[in-house]
């Protein structure tokens, strides 16, 4: 069993809620970057290439290894330096604003991978500057084919 950290990368859902595509979004669009707290809170991000080594890893292993086994990426990032990584990666004029931070929010999110690392040989490899290079240019694309908002390229077709 795998339990996945903070996962981002191409074809993620533009209002699936998470940091990444929130701020990628936001930025794309010229809108303001909202930021809970003072954004010294601190999560590991992991590009989904590497998640999927990790499970085909873990898939390839003897029955005996059943987990559960951390898959992400160790080395933390403040939000507020993935905010400003993400306006500078994508050249956005967007500033940000601060929001109250929610009570049920975790200060810290970081895997421990020792497990990945000893029975898979695994650890993630790609930089968060080159995944978000990715993810950005992935909304960008989404953004740009009919110069329709994320909202109305991802709404719901009616049946």
């Amino acid at each position: 069993m795998a339990r996945i950290f903070n996962t981002y990368g191409p074809r993620m859902h533009p209002h699936d809620g998470r940091v990444v595509s929130n701020f990628i979004v936001q930025a794309l669009q010229g809108a303001p970057i909202t930021l809970y707290g003072d954004g010294s809170q601190t999560r590991a991000f992991c590009f989904v290439d590497d998640l999927i080594e990790g499970f085909l890893r873990l898939m390839a292993t003897a029955d005996h290894v059943t987990g559960p086994i951390n898959l992400g990426n160790p080395q933390e990032t403040s939000v507020a330096k993935l905010a400003e990584m993400v306006i500078a990666l994508t050249g956005s004029r967007s500033i940000i604003i601060r929001r109250p931070l929610p009570v049920d929010d975790p200060v810290q999110r970081c895997p421990d991978i020792t497990l990945a690392t000893a029975l898979l040989a695994w650890q993630p490899t790609t930089a968060l500057a080159d995944g978000l290079t990715r993810t950005i240019a992935y909304f960008d694309d989404l953004l740009s084919k009919s110069g329709r908002s994320i909202a109305e390229l991802v709404a719901p077709v009616a049946v």
